[in-house]
């Protein structure tokens, strides 16, 4: 058994305390009927807590594990040792993996499978020893030098059986782990330059592969969600999933819109252009709102950071979108987020995600507020509200029909104030 947070005690809710406690995280606080615990939904994630070195692209590692380089089943298992007493003394209710993260890669596909079996087992005991559920399972498609052409959609097809294969086993894995969901993210699903690329061709591979992926869920009955995690860019110049919108596309594309859903995250929605609250709004919009990794972005950085949430209003917006959707269902709140490379002490990693739980339990009980105050849906509907008696645009009225309103009215409509920075204050009110 291998201990690397001896000091350190179970993180409780105490407002008053001076050492390390949950000031605003209340896991039984009772919002709208439902504690905390189950409006969160908190995740750990495996692989930047546990494998990530604290490499950067001008730097090398700057961690030193007891468990580093993990290349042995032993040296595995000491890793999950460690990771399932975090989850213990943080008393979070689910985690998540990919297959790399849990298992040193073997000298064959086989050999790989047997390792990523066995280590299941490893987790399956502490899960049942009171130990958190399992949020979601993943593969790693984009580490190893085989996948720097793409996984699905590789030129190669034995790149692309070598992925089915890989994806069969983390799903069967995460089935018999109790997974509520299973994600896949495309970080090399994309090109480097369209020179050398036959987009037809690879977005066809991808949308197969999912298809697949999808026929295989229903076979062996796993109930949780599909889900694919947007991101523009970063490895590739170019992603296939850069966002929700794109992926909503894509999954009508191939008759996917009802089968798959989308974890979003704050990363890469700024990476995309656009704010963490839009994606999650246009999520819930097109019916494809599944999960979400909890991280921020560094504003003067032009990459993917995954920091720890540290700013409330942006958390607030955030699950209001998230309660408008109705809440999580398989889904939760996955810390998708890496200490900084010069945080080298494992009360660091314990720091980093009491602080972030805090950060979204301010945010919820916020969100919670705005809505049962009716502070932003009451004004919103009172902006679209003369849509509700436009008779003139009732179905079946033609544009010809739209046309003669207006001309035998003679109308003349005036701007009205859209009211921002009044509703910019509001939510200020409440953060």
């Amino acid at each position: 058994m291998t201990r690397f947070f001896d000091d350190i005690a179970p993180v409780t809710f105490d407002p008053s305390a001076d050492a390390l406690a949950f000031r605003h995280y209340n896991a039984d606080e009772m919002l709208g009927g439902k504690s905390m615990r189950d409006h969160l939904r908190f995740a750990v994630c495996y692989w930047h807590n546990f494998v990530w070195e604290g490499n950067d692209p001008f730097g090398g590692q700057t961690f030193q594990r007891p468990w580093f380089p993990a290349d042995t089943m032993d040296q595995a298992k000491a890793k999950a040792d460690v990771a399932f007493e975090m989850f213990r003394l943080l008393d979070v209710p689910f985690w998540c993996f990919h297959d790399h993260d849990i298992r040193p890669e073997g000298d064959s596909l086989a050999e790989s499978h047997k390792r990523l079996n066995e280590m299941a087992d490893y987790a399956m005991a502490k899960m049942q020893d009171g130990g958190p559920k399992l949020l979601w399972g993943t593969a790693n498609m984009f580490s190893n030098r085989r996948y720097m052409s793409g996984a699905s959609t590789n030129p190669d097809p034995d790149v692309f059986a070598y992925c089915a294969s890989t994806v069969k086993a983390c799903l069967d894995v995460t089935h018999r782990l109790g997974g509520e969901n299973y994600v896949l993210w495309g970080g090399r699903e994309g090109y480097e330059t369209l020179l050398n690329t036959d987009l037809d061709r690879e977005l066809h591979q991808m949308g197969r592969f999912l298809q697949m992926v999808v026929e295989y869920k229903h076979k062996i009955g796993f109930k949780g969600a599909i889900l694919i995690e947007p991101k523009p860019q970063e490895p590739t110049k170019h992603q296939y999933d850069f966002d929700v919108a794109t992926v909503y596309g894509f999954l009508k594309r191939f008759g996917l819109e009802n089968e798959v859903k989308v974890n979003v995250e704050q990363g890469h929605a700024i990476l995309a252009g656009h704010s963490f609250e839009h994606e999650l709004a246009m999520a819930r919009t097109l019916g494809i709102f599944g999960s979400i990794d909890m991280n921020r972005n560094d504003y003067q950085s032009g990459w993917d950071t995954d920091q720890f949430p540290n700013n409330v209003p942006e958390v607030a917006l955030a699950y209001y979108e998230v309660l408008k959707a109705g809440g999580f269902t398989t889904g939760g709140t996955n810390f998708d987020a890496k200490l900084r490379r010069q945080s080298l002490d494992p009360m660091d990693l314990i720091a980093a995600h009491v602080g972030a739980m805090d950060v979204c339990a301010r945010g919820l009980k916020a969100a919670h507020a705005m809505l049962e105050d009716d502070a932003l849906e009451g004004p919103r509907r009172a902006r679209y509200a003369s849509w509700e008696k436009a008779g003139h645009l009732h179905p079946g009225k033609t544009l010809e029909d739209v046309a003669a309103y207006a001309e035998a009215a003679a109308l003349n409509p005036q701007p009205v104030s859209g009211r921002q920075e009044i509703l910019e204050n509001i939510v200020n009110r409440y953060v």
